[in-house]
């Protein structure tokens, strides 16, 4: 089956969802959709797009696509899904992060609840090939039981933490968060679309024992020079040893007590792992019972841990999880680091 794929939304993130259809045979991309003309034109341009549309019922209308790549500001999460929901359409790959704030996690773990679309999100890391590589020694138990995860990220929380955050959950088995012991600062707003405070760091502790610091903002760890963005990884701590994923370069512990390191290019690896993120869509749309490692509510889990970072900034002290947010927790802590 060749599955129908628009998309909504042709910013630059959406260069890089499109890229990955050179590598894509279950799926064709046939219409985008943006409210910028010129900018509609080029991307179309570029990518051999036929379907061009301003407006994003005429498109669903026409189209009627399977797939939608929703590539929008996080602040248009809530109406943008729940019209694709309505419009009954299949899968929704979303840009990450889910959300911005409390409002609209409440929001859309209702959608999620009450909505037959698929929605995932897009967190494509969790499909480059040495993630997935890492993924399958850690099962196979070459480095025994996880004991404690170390992640961090020099972008914010809601530029990249949320991409950490999402490998802390893959990496621990999608084993539930219990306890979320924080503190945060600072506030930005990065591009007007994206809150999130400045420095941020979390201890995690989960229901099967294992603990995770995760870091992301001024101060987060770099090993290697280059820009802001580049500096994501996470290190996975077991009793026989660990392995260690940065963005252009991994390493991990052999049996005999020694340790091998070796280099890749993240840009080539963020291609596949887009066209795998993809991929495990078409998967899931075709069986229900192979759900994809990134869908709208795994993602909803993450983004709690998130809140109740914000909420133990605030109020000093341990959040249990889960628990429910106020909804006007984004601001609270804005008010809280006098960003308000």
């Amino acid at each position: 089956m060749s599955y129908r794929c628009a998309f909504l939304g042709c910013g630059p993130r959406a260069a890089g969802h499109a890229e990955a259809y050179r590598h894509i045979t279950r799926g064709e991309l046939v219409a985008v959709c943006d409210m910028n003309p010129q900018r509609l034109a080029a991307f179309a341009d570029k990518y051999g797009v036929a379907g061009r549309y301003t407006d994003l019922d005429e498109m669903l209308r026409a189209i009627k696509p399977d797939v939608v790549h929703l590539v929008t500001p996080p602040t248009l999460r809530v109406p943008l899904m729940t019209r694709l929901a309505e419009a009954g359409v299949p899968g929704v790959i979303v840009e990450k992060p889910i959300c911005i704030g409390a409002d609209d996690y409440k929001a859309l773990r209702q959608l999620e609840a009450q909505s037959r679309t698929r929605f995932v999100v897009n967190h494509q890391l969790r499909h480059h090939p040495k993630i997935l590589e890492f993924l399958a020694r850690v099962k196979a138990g070459e480095i025994g039981q996880v004991r404690f995860m170390d992640a961090s990220c020099l972008y914010p929380m809601s530029g990249q933490g949320v991409h950490i955050l999402d490998l802390v959950f893959a990496f621990n088995d999608y084993a539930k968060p219990q306890v979320v012991f924080g503190n945060s600062s600072g506030y930005d707003d990065i591009d007007g679309r994206h809150p999130s405070p400045r420095t941020a760091e979390a201890l995690i502790t989960f229901e099967n024992g294992v603990r995770a610091a995760l870091m992301a903002g001024e101060g987060a760890p770099q090993f290697e020079p280059g820009p802001s963005w580049a500096h994501k990884r996470i290190a996975i701590y077991g009793t026989h040893g660990f392995l260690h994923w940065r963005m252009n370069a991994w390493e991990r512990s052999l049996p005999d007590g020694t340790v091998e390191q070796g280099r890749k290019e993240y840009g080539a690896e963020d291609v596949i792992g887009q066209a795998n993120h993809t991929n495990a869509m078409f998967d899931w749309l075709e069986d229900a019972a192979k759900a994809h490692a990134c869908n709208l509510a795994t993602s909803l889990d993450e983004w709690l841990v998130i809140l109740a970072n914000y909420l133990s900034s605030i109020e000093m002290r341990p959040v249990a999880l889960p628990f429910d947010p106020p909804d006007d927790l984004l601001d609270r802590y804005r008010a809280h680091v006098g960003a308000a």
